[in-house]
């Protein structure tokens, strides 16, 4: 072997090292960054002898890439589920807390069968009326937070879509510049680390699903199969609704044209934080609402007047509680929507309305025609006595409400805890398992594309004594040339 070409080989292996050493300080620098992949600087064999490095690589793994996008969609989902329900949960059906509509109507036939034990007692009166109107006031706060948790989920929505149309469109510049690297063949890694993340960016609000095209591109479609990118972002649409009500249903999310989310969504999302939010907007939360509805008409009709007349002729109307369509009852075993919000104790035994306490003893909360305690007498507790019966006796609730359909008043309620006691924990045991997963397969990616520094140090240290190696050669080829020329002088 020449002099010329052993200083030549030892001429590219500096030259390798130095890039190599390049390639190894941004894998250590980069090593903190959960979204960068491990370079690598492939060696080129030469024909006359030495190397010289190839394109980088990066350590990608599309497979376990794609396995961790469907585990944060999936597991985004559940937690945007979760938070809402935990939500509703601690604010109004927490029984510990002692504001449930539960526990206001267990704390009102305690009331109640104290007064039938001293019908005289007006202190025992006022009592079952002040017990009243804490369950008539837990009923329109359970409403009350139903209807915000519904509108804080509709503007998660809002804040959601607008993430997906600044991801798409960061998406459009790094995948345009991959595009073009591999056309020209230059290095395109920090833009790849770029992609990626905003992959897993965008599977967090919706599920996704991904194609590789020529040189790289990808075009992106939601886990339903509508089209969010391809060469250009497609405009994904949403319009906030500014105030709610029982009764507001809430608007669908649109992609490229197509509805996403609802019920008569064509194509609907399966996964991401959007596909929660709208699970939970349109879904559970509504279904807690004709709950808390069917038990306020439950109690309604528990309490109503009827005609004590034999045989009755009068029709049933509103007793202790009534609400805005008073005093007619609302339509029996149907879902009267919003009427949580609408029940309030009856004003004509509300002393600060200038009703008597004595009603509620005596009948008659809807004129002389009702009154059941005809003789005036201060011991009378049948009505009472009735009242109280009438809180173990079965009636009809609307099937909507995913409960019971045929159970008493506090069966009912009873089952509505539970309801939505078992909602919340079985999305919390999704919640965990995909959350887990998601865990998994994150550490899973990071050991086949992450950076170990360890390694890279070790490798460093390699490049050291090659460099070294390196070094030393031509140092001996310069000496030899040295040597040469002064004995050719």
């Amino acid at each position: 072997m020449s002099l010329s070409t052993s200083l030549n080989i030892a001429k590219s292996a500096l030259s390798f090292v130095s890039l190599e050493t390049s390639v190894l300080s941004r894998n250590i620098a980069g090593a903190s960054d959960e979204n960068y992949v491990r370079r690598d600087l492939n060696p080129l064999s030469l024909a006359g002898g030495g190397v010289q490095p190839s394109l980088i690589s990066r350590a990608s793994n599309g497979a376990l890439l794609r396995q961790y996008v469907d585990s944060t969609s999936v597991s985004a989902k559940q937690q945007a589920l979760v938070d809402g329900l935990n939500w509703l949960h601690q604010t109004v059906a927490n029984p510990e807390l002692g504001q449930a509509p539960t526990e206001k109507l267990a704390a009102l036939e305690s009331a109640l069968t104290l007064y039938a034990e001293s019908p005289n007692d007006p202190a025992r009166a006022n009592t079952v009326m002040v017990r009243a109107n804490e369950l008539a006031l837990s009923l329109n706060n359970s409403s009350t937070a139903i209807i915000e948790t519904r509108q804080k989920a509709d503007g998660d929505m809002a804040a959601s879509v607008d993430k997906v149309n600044q991801l798409l469109a960061d998406f459009e510049i790094v995948n345009t510049k991959i595009v073009r690297a591999n056309e020209t063949r230059t290095d395109a890694s920090e833009a790849y680390d770029q992609r990626d993340s905003i992959l897993k960016q965008l599977a967090e609000e919706m599920g996704i699903r991904t194609i590789q095209r020529e040189n790289d591109d990808i075009a992106i479609y939601t886990d339903s199969g509508v089209t969010l990118f391809e060469k250009h972002p497609r405009s994904v649409v949403f319009a906030p609704t500014n105030g709610f009500s029982p009764t507001t249903a809430g608007e669908v999310v649109y992609v490229d044209g197509v509805a996403v989310t609802g019920s008569n969504a064509a194509l609907p999302i399966k996964a991401g934080r959007l596909a929660g939010l709208a699970e939970l907007r349109d879904v559970a939360t509504v279904t807690y609402q004709t709950q808390i509805d069917e038990l306020a008409r439950g109690v309604i009709e528990t309490f109503a007047e009827t005609d004590p007349g034999s045989p009755p002729t009068l029709p049933a109307l509103t007793g202790l509680f009534t609400y805005s369509g008073g005093p007619a009852l609302p339509a029996s075993g149907a879902h009267y929507v919003g009427l949580a919000s609408e029940i309030s104790i009856n004003p004509a035994v509300d002393p600060a309305q200038g009703g008597s306490v004595d009603l509620i003893r005596d009948g008659g909360i809807n004129g002389g025609a009702y009154l059941q305690n005809t003789t005036g007498a201060a011991g009378f507790n049948d009505n009472i006595l009735a009242q109280i019966e009438a809180l173990s006796g079965t009636r009809s609730f609307d099937s909507s409400a995913q409960s019971t359909t045929n159970d008493s008043i506090t069966g009912f309620a009873a089952a509505s805890v539970a309801w939505i006691g078992q909602t919340r924990a079985t999305a919390q045991q999704d919640a965990d398992f995909q959350a887990t997963l998601k865990a998994h397969t994150e550490v899973t990616l990071s050991n086949a594309t992450g950076v170990n520094v360890d390694e890279e140090m070790a490798n460093l240290l390699e490049l050291e004594r090659a460099f070294e190696a390196s070094a030393r050669l031509i140092s001996a080829i310069d000496q030899m040339y040295a040597t040469l020329l002064q004995a050719a002088g």
